[in-house]
């Protein structure tokens, strides 16, 4: 199992990078809990609504809207575990993460690739998928893996499916998968379990893990909620990734956007804790600026990177861990 170095800790000297202060971050979660308890968060899967009104979250079935009272929101962050192990094939390539320690893996969801024989840029394969997997196994500097392309040859319905049985069969590393559906993560599940024996025994080595994106704004779609439902039904991690942009679907401060990131980060923990107390939901993100020419997200722009830095100030001061995508 490995523990990697620590980052951010105090030290005599070296580079470090806030974009908040402590009273700023304290602003930034209080204004949460006010969009949580007063505006609410649109939830469009019945089951999922019915987990928030069994919490004693006030449900309105007619408008699918749930507002969270602010001790049940703290109290799910406060249950929400500061150290998740992301399991593997290999046990000696499990890793620990914790507030404080820094990990890599693989940027995701590719839609076209380079093709290393004869140069020609085209749609990604399954074949394309195993041979990432291959060299994220390899790199020492690589964590684990994240579903890198999405494969064109495969059928849509369960194009995920055959990228995370590629994966699984060509890297002994931890593997992240992208299901949309209740149907997909529990077929993700069999997969995991026909390899290390039992569900009891992917409970003890949970080499698969999932991830779930709310619609900015404030809006939790069924593809989100049954996954990190069935991610804390089977005691698998499962990261929750706001992609809020800012000047389009989040306010243009970058204060503004976090209140928005933080709000759907913090109702989909709620969500995982209320179905399982102690499931291992983490706080993820990749929540950017517009780009102002095509009205898309503008990922690797310095807007991002600041924003990511408030990502993991936000889940530090949950002793949560965290999870930033696109730089």
């Amino acid at each position: 199992m490995k523990r990697n170095p620590h980052v951010g800790h105090p030290r005599s000297g070296g580079l470090s990078m806030s974009l908040f202060n402590e009273a700023e971050l304290d602003d930034i979660h209080l204004a949460t809990l006010e969009v949580l308890e007063r505006t609410g968060v649109f939830v469009e899967d019945d089951e999922a609504l019915d987990i928030y009104a069994d919490g004693n979250c006030r449900v309105d079935r007619e408008t699918h809207m749930v507002r969270i009272p602010p001790h049940i929101v703290e109290d799910a962050t406060r249950s929400a575990p500061s150290k998740i192990v992301l399991g593997a094939r290999d046990p000696r390539n499990a890793v620990v993460l914790e507030p404080g320690r820094v990990s890599f893996c693989n940027f995701d969801e590719g839609i076209m690739v380079n093709d290393l024989r004869t140069g020609e840029h085209r749609k990604p394969t399954v074949q394309d998928l195993a041979e990432v997997a291959r060299v994220v196994d390899a790199l020492p500097n690589m964590d684990f893996y994240e579903p890198a392309v999405v494969p064109a040859d495969a059928p849509l319905e369960t194009a995920e499916l055959y990228g995370t049985e590629a994966a699984l069969s060509n890297t002994t590393k931890h593997v992240g998968a992208a299901p949309t559906s209740r149907w997909e993560a529990r077929k993700i599940i069999e997969m995991a379990t026909a390899i290390v024996g039992d569900e009891e025994a992917l409970r003890e080595n949970p080499l698969v893990s999932f991830g779930a994106c709310p619609v900015s704004p404030l809006k939790l779609p069924r593809d989100a909620t049954e996954v990190i439902v069935e991610a804390a039904r089977h005691g698998l991690a499962c990261v929750v990734a706001p992609m809020a942009m800012s000047g389009a679907s989040s306010p243009v401060t970058l204060a503004g956007s976090m209140v928005i990131h933080n709000t759907e980060a913090l109702a989909c923990i709620t969500l995982s804790q209320l179905t399982e107390r102690g499931a291992s939901a983490y706080y993820g993100g990749s929540t950017t600026a517009m780009d102002l020419r095509l009205a898309a997200a503008s990922v690797g722009s310095p807007e991002l990177a600041l924003l990511s830095v408030a990502t993991a100030e936000m889940a530090r001061r949950y002793l949560i861990p965290s999870y930033v995508a696109g730089l």
